[in-house]
């Protein structure tokens, strides 16, 4: 069953190197995204792309190593502000991507540092995704492996029981058995997605933050129609999102003070307070722009 939403947005989270672009460009059936090999070489620009997948449109935004503790707070703050345009309003899905392999001090960072940026309330858009399948022993399920393991078990069920498990080297050619190939695993992911659209009623993870930005990207998009008239929706949109990065970038101190320490214990405090005073800024900047 597919949800009636124009355009589905689901974000890509994990460590670097954890299978998160090649699992983007599994998904799509081709390679629009940039595969790393090293820990040093791994994605560090957030990119999103738009594919048409059985008819419908679905956007990937794969994130960079926003959990790598080995980057400083000023190589990422700006990659967390181009996540969060490239999300706005918010992902309808989040892909929590692992390994196949022994769930360490590391991965609990990952998951510590998703409930961080996005409260607990993410989970309930979240599906776990396991990558270099062909690790699993012969014969062996994903759901075994996880029920065998307490702290991935806890994950699988704080995101409602959706696990998932590819491979995206080995399980591209004639499979051995239905279960490991990636057209099936593919089919069944965006299956587990749609039910979850259907249970959270269609719609999509938002916080303050991400609504502010889709606001600022919205006031964009009118200034650009007014200007710039002999340009497609969807050009329309690309450059908003850029223009609003853009401005966001300049305030990227406020914003990710909002973002991430205001959160205590899943609890936004003071978020309106300081939302408020951050867009105000940006308002006095945009004034400042068109003034010169």
């Amino acid at each position: 069953m597919q949800t009636d939403v124009k355009v589905l947005r689901i974000a890509v989270l994990g460590k670097t190197i954890a299978g998160k672009s090649s699992l983007a460009n599994t998904i799509f059936g081709e390679n629009v995204f940039k595969i790393s090999h090293t820990l040093s070489s791994g994605t560090i620009k957030c990119q999103s792309e738009t594919r048409s997948i059985n008819g419908r449109s679905i956007t990937l935004i794969d994130t960079p190593g926003l959990f790598d503790t080995d980057r400083s707070e000023g190589e990422m703050n700006p990659e967390i502000v181009r996540c969060m345009t490239e999300c706005a309003p918010g992902p309808h899905a989040f892909l929590i991507v692992l390994k196949v392999e022994r769930f360490t001090e590391q991965e609990q960072a990952v998951i510590n540092k998703i409930q961080e940026y996005f409260s607990e309330e993410a989970f309930k858009y979240a599906t776990v995704v396991f990558t270099h399948g062909d690790q699993l022993p012969e014969g062996e399920t994903i759901e075994k492996l996880v029920s065998e393991n307490k702290p991935l078990d806890d994950l699988v069920k704080k995101c409602g029981g959706r696990c998932h498990v590819i491979d995206n080297k080995y399980w591209k050619d004639k499979p051995m058995n239905e279960y490991r190939s990636n057209q099936f695993q593919v089919e069944e992911l965006l299956k587990t997605i749609d039910k979850m659209m259907t249970e959270n009623n269609g719609g999509c993870y938002t916080n303050e933050i991400l609504q502010k930005v889709e606001q600022m990207i919205k006031q964009e998009e009118e200034n650009i129609r007014q200007s710039l008239g002999n340009m497609t929706e969807e050009e329309i949109r690309e450059r908003a999102k850029y223009r609003a990065f853009d401005l966001a970038g300049v305030g990227t101190g406020a914003l990710l003070r909002i973002f991430s320490g205001a959160v205590v214990g899943g609890v936004y405090k003071g978020l309106i307070r300081l939302t408020g005073i951050f867009m105000g800024r940006l308002h006095n900047l945009r004034n400042q722009m068109e003034t010169h």
